[in-house]
């Protein structure tokens, strides 16, 4: 069992090493390196806000999926929210399309999989663009004022370069969902990790931009922006292309300008939200030692901001055989199958090993970085992960007792 504390504990204390391509958390002086397979029931325990984060290709979106699933099974109201443009979640749960409003999952599409749905499941996908447009509904001064703002051509081309990292969009919408209460638990699945890593800095990032005092560098206190010399040549620029720049500019400088406290303050609270002791932050990755390294390079940006980490989720699994078929001797394969058979079942039985030797290998190393926490394993599934029967699969791995979160009816 996992000692009390340990989850979710920073490793504010831990001195982090770097070499070459890879990272190595050293534990305090006296903590044990041992670790249990553990499962996503004590990962989630008394968490409102799950964040799964990893590299790319390694299995975030189903597994934020098969989480959430496996959650509301249980019976809790639980969203997921996406920022992944593929159709991935969509698809997993049965739905044609996601969108900026949370939707929710029809018990109709659980109970024709044969799953007894006693909570509620909802997902969406994030729409940077509109999550920002709506940051300016809320805090603009009067219907005018947005209407400006939101018709205003530096907006439009800012609004979108924004919406192109999505990043803070993302954490914005979590908190806003947080604040609403709807919601027992959000599952949110984030980009690869090195974009990720943006999201972390995001909600301080954004609240500098539009800070006051660093929009008064734009403008001066007569309100024209700039000096003389730039205002000559917008004028010029004006008469070539009947486009008054320096009229937006300015016009788009002021609105936010106007509207800095209000988003500052929700910075704040996006900050504080994934600071929070009710939020997790779950590492998905596989065996490989390129994906390992990225997590425990997350680990690190984790530990040095305090962040509440969770445990890792190992996706794609070689699992050697076990019992029996582990120990099949090579006669009782000759006779049963002839020479030339046995011989190729006897081989591929060797490269299973090998490679459930290897992936082993990567689960030793998270133990010995890790230090206790928690550590899931999913096996490589037979089928890829596309419906709602392949998330219950998963969570037949993910949670515990061979996935009891799931109450199958058929």
């Amino acid at each position: 069992m996992v000692a009390a504390g340990a989850i979710g504990r920073p490793l504010g204390t831990q001195a982090v090493e770097q070499t070459h391509s890879r990272v190595r958390i050293r534990r305090p002086r006296g903590e044990s390196s041992s670790a249990v397979t553990e499962s996503v029931d004590r990962i989630v325990q008394g968490k409102r806000v799950l964040i799964c984060a990893g590299s790319g290709g390694v299995g975030k979106t189903t597994t934020s999926a098969a989480i959430a699933l496996g959650l509301a099974a249980q019976g809790r109201r639980v969203v997921v929210l996406t920022i992944d443009p593929a159709r991935r979640l969509a698809q997993s749960l049965g739905l044609e399309e996601l969108g900026n409003e949370a939707r929710r999952v029809a018990p109709e599409r659980f109970a024709a999989a044969g799953i007894e749905m006693r909570g509620e499941l909802s997902a969406m996908m994030l729409d940077a663009k509109r999550t920002f447009d709506e940051l300016v509904d809320r805090y603009a001064a009067d219907e005018a004022a947005r209407d400006r703002l939101l018709r205003n051509r530096i907006y439009q081309e800012v609004s979108n370069a924004v919406s192109g990292s999505q990043e803070y969009m993302a954490m914005e919408k979590l908190g806003e969902l947080e604040a609403e209460g709807r919601y027992d638990v959000l599952v949110l699945d984030t980009p690869p990790t090195r974009n990720a890593l943006d999201f972390l800095d995001a909600p301080t990032r954004l609240s500098k931009f539009i800070d006051s005092r660093a929009l008064g560098v734009f403008l001066r206190p007569s309100g024209r922006l700039l000096g003389r010399g730039s205002s000559l040549l917008f004028q010029a620029m004006k008469r070539i292309t009947g486009v008054d720049v320096m009229e937006d500019i300015s016009e788009f400088f002021g609105a936010f300008g106007d509207m800095a406290q209000g988003f500052r303050d929700r910075a704040k609270r996006v900050n504080a939200l994934l600071e929070a002791p009710e939020t997790a932050f779950v590492l998905v990755t596989s065996p490989a030692p390129d994906a390992v390294d990225e997590a425990l390079y997350f680990r690190q940006r984790l530990a040095e901001r305090d962040m509440p980490f969770a445990g890792v989720v190992i996706n794609r699994m070689n699992m050697a055989p076990g019992g029996k078929d582990g120990e099949l001797p090579r006669a009782a394969l000759d006779d049963l199958l002839g020479e030339e058979l046995a011989g190729r079942v006897a081989r591929n039985l060797d490269d299973v090993r090998r490679l459930a030797a290897r992936d082993q290998d990567s689960v030793n190393r998270l133990r010995r970085e890790l230090g206790r926490a928690p550590i899931v394993r999913v096996p490589h599934l037979e089928d890829d992960v596309h419906d709602i029967g392949g998330l219950v699969e998963m969570d037949r791995h993910l949670f515990d007792g061979g996935g009891p979160a799931l109450k199958v009816t058929g």
